[in-house]
């Protein structure tokens, strides 16, 4: 029941970052700023964004729960903040401010952050479930090259 609860308040506070960063963007992807970027030959369609972070926030809210319950709530809970600030500031700070190189600083940053907790926590009960933060990992690789083309070619 406790696992539960953890996962529900993971849930909550991770979908309400992506709504959050959503408001922040304000309408980020859809300007004409955005739509006459170089971008990347690899951009995805703009569904796919929603079907991969839907996907990446329930397997990190899993994740968290089951890390959160084993491990040192302290260290995990300040990492956890940590991700939520740098994952929502990116879209302010990309999106709004159309500052590219302070977002590839901070998608980056996310990017090893989320790599961190991947190696860092290895105890026994964990080593399978950091399996979970695979698609949040290919998905910063992904969303950190696309970032890092805008730089380069605009």
């Amino acid at each position: 029941m406790k696992l539960l609860r953890y996962f529900l308040v993971f849930v909550l506070i991770n979908f309400g970052g992506l709504a959050l960063g959503s408001w922040l963007m304000d309408s980020g992807p859809m300007t004409d700023w955005y739509n006459n970027l170089n971008q990347a030959p690899w951009t995805p369609p703009g569904w796919v964004f929603g079907v991969a972070w839907t996907t990446i926030m329930i397997c990190f809210s899993i994740y968290l729960a089951y890390l959160f319950k084993i491990m040192k709530q302290r260290e995990v809970l300040g990492l956890f903040i940590l991700q939520v600030i740098l994952n929502v500031s990116w879209n302010y700070i990309f999106f709004n401010q159309h500052w590219l190189i302070f977002g590839l600083v901070t998608i980056a940053l996310l990017t090893v952050l989320i790599f961190y907790f991947f190696f860092r926590f290895k105890k026994d009960e964990l080593l399978k479930l950091r399996f979970l933060l695979l698609p949040y990992m290919i998905w910063l690789l992904i969303a950190t090259s696309l970032n890092a083309y805008i730089v380069l070619y605009n």
